[in-house]
């Protein structure tokens, strides 16, 4: 078996403090340090990743209207105009600004860029001719928005500051004609009507203002009772009425602490739809720390009558209107990933556990995320039901929760859940054949197993209360790992006391215990074929014992540190480990050799787990990243044979061309086949057609004999050959045209000292034949025929 790296799922590295939605809704632009990853929306996969070459954080950046330009500012003081669908840089200048770049955004003709900075200063640049327009001073302190009127006709800039005033700017005068004063905190979003005469601002005073621009007054002030960090305009040509809309005076969205949309009537300043949770308990949450579930940014998606929004755990969240329904969900972040597991009847989807409280679940083909709340302390264990429509988690809040997949839609809801240990439950198991009942280990080092409900609730109901059948005290210290045999008829565990045991599960009698790591154990497996179990430990080693003495059979090491997980794969006769080392490393039991390591990941790898068909695997890290491997054992030999079997055919047309003098298709297929000795012996039967057999190739061609070439000017026996090549090139063709060779540059330079020396030996020996030439005219003018042995030159 080859376990080959396929994929990475970079989702978990967009930052999303900051973000943009391309205008024709199809891509997501994010954030991440010095990188805005650009996701595609469809497939919720990253297309492309524009990077600063100077590897400074990206503080602010801006897409043009037109979805043309992309312009970003680093801490370095820099602005740089990309032109994002080709992934390069088309200029960058300096910002002016004496600090950082705050914000930033075009204007609706997509030719004039405003950048506020830190040092309360605000600039404009015409990006189209490439110069400072505008210098606006007068802001205190950070310029942290900057809009423009939507009726670019007025010339009118509004921006806000630390100060709470929303100013607007006279681009015609480059004056401030107005200070907007009514919020006491941050003004955090702004939101023009659509005959621009009326603007919304939202802070996080917990109020939105609805602003007359015409008497530059407030109209009225709605108290929303939360921080508010996002404010949208509802469009007014679709029915609202779900959201209890009436009516045609203007409505808006927000988004803020709560982690809810509220709809209200600008007119009455009345909430008339506030959007409905799933139930979630309070989560544990520090003095002065946000709620992970809060809302920091809202954006409109106008063409799809869409909503998106971004979490402060740096979640993107979109919603359909009218119904406010959740369509796609790509998670941002996350800390250490704990637990990984294969969910769904063909592996389609994946149940990750991280360092919080909330359970997220995957769709491998769109990267879209359910997130699930019911535990309030972070989880550490997950396991699947065999069929894979039903797993169990545990958590640090000394709880299991049962959770349901609905097949159909393919959403998962809690439907029962357990509580009895004393301390956290580190691990927890799924019955294999049936879906009959759990067993949890637990840091109070007992063992407990759980039957479960019958019948289950369906997904959606409360869900019902699972009692504890059997409590056993298993061990003397924390249990790390349970597991339970393929027959449901024993039960394995192993401690940070050092012991893995073997249980009854009829009654939970020990049957026997496993002696001999000198570390605690982090992991037991049952193998799926033969009598044995497999313990990983914290001393680095691997070991597999006979369940019917108890003896130690084998032991694997090559990890450096602890051993956290293991698998066995290919039916049995492999097993794949991972460790605090960030390594994963493939195991041929039979040898005891390890076949493969795999460094993918920068952290500990915590999270180990194979799919139903034995050709999957997942890895998740404390790096953040879950790491997605195919089994490409029978693809790669079948390949491997059609390539062999390929240049089987080659090799015969090609002795047949050079036969029938046929040189250009054989030194055509000499390249197809990456041979340069070929292609040589093709050019040598053919020297008397070398210029018009080189001329006629295509340019990539031209550019590998030139490689070709290379290799062989190393070689005194073939340098004639390369420099027959190198004269027909360069006689017949421009130096711009050699220079649009791949590496021609590398490669001229590797001819250069070959060529040199060469030319030394062919001087040495024109020098030395000079010689040789003269002493015989000089002997035979003194009647004295040399002689080279007893050759006379004379005869």
């Amino acid at each position: 078996m080859i376990v080959n790296y396929s994929y990475y799922i970079c989702i978990f590295y967009l930052f999303c403090f900051s973000i943009q939605i391309s205008h024709d809704e199809q891509y997501i632009f994010c954030t991440c340090g010095p990188k805005v990853n650009i996701l595609q929306i469809d497939t919720g996969k990253i297309i492309q990743s524009i990077e600063q070459d100077d590897q400074e954080d990206i503080t602010s950046f801006s897409l043009s209207p037109d979805d043309e330009v992309l312009v970003t500012a680093s801490r370095a003081l820099l602005l740089k105009q990309w032109d994002w669908k080709q992934e390069k840089c088309a200029r960058s200048w300096r910002a002016i600004h004496n600090v950082p770049v705050a914000s930033m955004t075009f204007d609706c003709t997509s030719t004039l860029l405003a950048t506020g900075g830190c040092d309360g200063t605000i600039k404009l640049w015409d990006v189209v001719k490439q110069y400072c327009t505008h210098n606006l001073k007068g802001s205190s302190g950070v310029v942290h928005l900057v809009e423009f009127h939507p009726d670019i006709s007025r010339l009118q800039l509004f921006s806000s500051s630390v100060d709470c005033g929303i100013r607007i700017w006279d681009l015609r005068t480059s004056k401030c004609i107005c200070v907007l004063e009514s919020h006491y905190s941050a003004v955090t979003a702004l939101a023009f009507s659509p005959d621009g005469q009326t603007l919304i601002s939202s802070g996080r005073d917990k109020i939105c203002s609805v602003w007359d621009l015409k008497k530059k007054a407030v109209k009225r002030t709605v108290p929303v009772y939360e921080a508010v960090e996002g404010v949208v305009l509802l469009p007014g040509t679709s029915d609202y009425s779900q959201m209890g809309v009436k009516g045609e005076g203007l409505h808006f969205v927000t988004a803020g602490s709560k982690g809810v949309l509220r709809v209200w009537d600008s007119s009455s300043a009345r909430c008339v739809f506030t959007q409905v949770l799933p139930d979630a308990p309070a989560l544990k949450i520090e003095e002065g720390d946000l709620d992970p579930r809060s809302l920091m940014h809202l954006l409109p998606m106008p063409r799809s009558n869409r909503l998106a929004t971004v979490t402060a755990e740096h979640n993107i969240l979109i919603y359909q209107m009218p119904a406010l329904t959740v369509q796609q969900q790509f998670v941002g972040y996350n800390d250490d990933v704990l637990d990984v597991k294969f969910l769904g009847k063909d592996d389609t989807h994946i149940v990750v556990a991280t360092n919080s409280s909330q359970l997220k679940v995957f769709e491998l083909a769109t990267n879209s995320c359910q997130i699930l709340y019911g535990h309030t302390d972070t989880i550490l264990s997950i396991d699947v039901f065999r069929k894979g429509s039903m797993f169990a988690s545990c958590a640090k809040d000394n709880s299991l929760r049962l959770w349901k997949m609905d097949l159909k839609s393919g959403h998962v809801r809690c439907v029962a859940q357990g509580s009895g240990h004393s301390n956290a439950v580190g691990s927890v198991a799924c019955s294999r054949l049936k879906k009959a009942f759990l067993v949890s280990g637990s840091q109070d080092c007992t063992i407990k197993v759980w039957d479960l409900p019958d019948p289950l609730p369906d997904v959606g109901c409360e869900p019902v209360l699972m009692t504890a059948r059997l409590t056993e005290k298993a061990h003397d210290k924390d249990v790390n790992s349970v597991t339970i045999s393929p027959n449901d008829k024993l039960l394995a565990s192993g401690s940070q006391d050092r012991t893995a045991k073997l249980w009854s599960l009829a009654d939970m009698s020990l049957l026997g215990v496993f002696r001999g790591h000198s570390r605690g154990v982090w992991c037991v497996q049952f193998s799926p074929v033969d009598q044995v179990l497999a313990t990983a430990s914290a001393d680095g080693s691997i070991k597999i014992w006979s369940i019917q003495d108890f003896s130690c059979l084998k032991t694997f090491e090559g990890h450096d540190a602890s051993v956290l997980k293991i698998i066995f794969v290919s039916r049995g006769t492999q097993l794949v480990s991972s460790g605090s080392d960030g390594l994963v490393k493939l195991w041929t039991i039979k040898t005891n050799e390890c076949v493969k390591t795999f460094d993918a990941h920068q952290d500990k790898v915590w999270a180990l787990h194979g799919g139903s068909k034995d050709d999957l695997m997942v890895t998740g890290s404390a790096d953040s990243t879950i790491t997605l491997w195919k089994d490409v054992t029978e693809v790669e030999l079948a390949e491997e044979q059609a390539k062999q079997e390929d240049q089987v055919l080659k090799q015969q047309e090609l002795s047949n061309l050079l036969h029938e003098k046929k040189y250009l298709k054989a030194l055509g297929i000499a390249i197809s086949l990456d041979q340069p000795h070929t292609a040589l012996r093709v050019i040598r039967d053919g020297i008397q057609e070398l210029e018009k057999t080189l001329l006629k190739l295509r340019q990539d061609q031209k550019a590998s004999v030139l490689r070709y070439s290379v290799v062989w000017n190393t070689n005194s026996r073939s340098c004639l050959d390369a420099q027959a090549v190198l004269q027909v090139l360069l006689t017949h063709l421009s130096p711009e045209e050699i220079l649009q060779y791949q590496g021609t540059r590398t490669h001229l330079e590797g001819l250069i000292p070959y060529t040199e020396r060469h030319m030394q030996r062919i001087s040495r020996l024109l020098q030395a034949s000079m010689f040789l030439d003269y002493m015989c005219k000089h002997l035979t003018m003194s009647g004295n025929p040399p002689r080279l042995g007893n050759i006379n030159l004379n005869e």
